[in-house]
């Protein structure tokens, strides 16, 4: 069952540690692949040096490891106090504050070709305001990919949208809406699972509808309640054996990286929990 899928863990659940350190300890636990945050403490483009940028390089060839992704969703070194992750989003009212998004994404490709990472991935689109119109927050998220789409071009990297529950693109029929206003075959498809979960979608459903755009999936639980909290593999209500009959059945064999955020007090327990877990799934008959 799905034994050529590559199992990798996002650095945004040690928070509290230096990159090398999170290396250090993921290689540890056996992973063979980590999801880099452009964030800090981790890889902020904006003041992101040479020697930085050797230094990840340099770790990651020393414990072996590969890069699934580089995660340029959050953005916690604007610290906007409505919410770490999605703001500043590409629909911002401020266009000057929405270029802040614009620009991160553009860096975040660069620093990704210069990393040799295949894609990063985004927010798709930020929370629409009250009373706002979703197609009209389209048409605002649409015009301003259009520099990181021109950035992904020239770099080579792919530009992956995540769908979010709560943020203008949730569900697999607003992804596809989305993406048939998409020329550029550099931007695909970042497929949460739990995400799908969240809003309703049937994961493994989902997957075989958006087969044709997806290009790399982070996974977590989430509880029957279907509450956006990441949770460890088994701690929550997906069916992870359907879900990976599916992505098997997509002939699917790159990178799923576990995504555990809420974990920063304790991401080694949550990354070792989670390998021990999925690894049973994919080994199973």
């Amino acid at each position: 069952m799905a034994s050529h899928i590559r199992l990798a863990f996002s650095t945004n659940a040690y928070l509290k540690c230096s990159f090398a350190e999170a290396v250090r300890r993921l290689a540890a636990i056996g992973y063979c692949g980590v999801e880099i945050m452009a964030d800090v403490p981790h890889a902020w483009p904006a003041y992101f040096l040479e020697e930085h940028k050797q230094a990840i390089r340099e770790a990651l060839a020393h414990h072996r490891l590969a890069i699934s992704n580089v995660n340029a969703f959050m953005m916690n070194a604007v610290n906007d106090h409505r919410q770490r992750y999605w703001h500043p989003s590409w629909i911002e009212p401020d266009p000057h504050y929405r270029r802040v998004r614009i620009d991160h994404t553009c860096r975040a490709l660069v620093l990704a070709q210069e990393l040799g990472a295949r894609c990063i991935t985004t927010e798709p689109g930020g929370p629409v305001e009250q009373g706002g119109s979703w197609s009209a927050a389209l048409k605002v998220f649409l015009e301003s990919l259009k520099p990181a789409i021109e950035t992904a071009e020239k770099t080579g990297v792919l530009l992956l949208i995540e769908p979010e529950p709560g943020l203008l693109i949730e569900t697999a029929d607003q992804f596809l809406e989305f993406i048939q206003h998409v020329r550029s075959p550099m931007v695909g498809l970042n497929f949460d699972i739990g995400h799908a979960y969240c809003v309703g979608d049937d994961p493994p459903e989902a997957i075989r509808r958006l087969a044709p755009f997806i290009r790399h999936f982070h996974l977590e639980d989430i509880a029957a309640t279907r509450v956006h909290h990441h949770l460890v593999p088994g701690e929550g209500a997906i069916d992870f054996r359907a879900t990976f009959d599916a992505i098997e059945e997509i002939g699917y064999d790159g990178w799923v990286t576990i995504e555990l955020y809420p974990y920063v007090d304790n991401p080694d327990s949550a990354a070792r929990t989670a390998l021990k877990r999925v690894q049973a799934i994919l080994s199973a008959e």
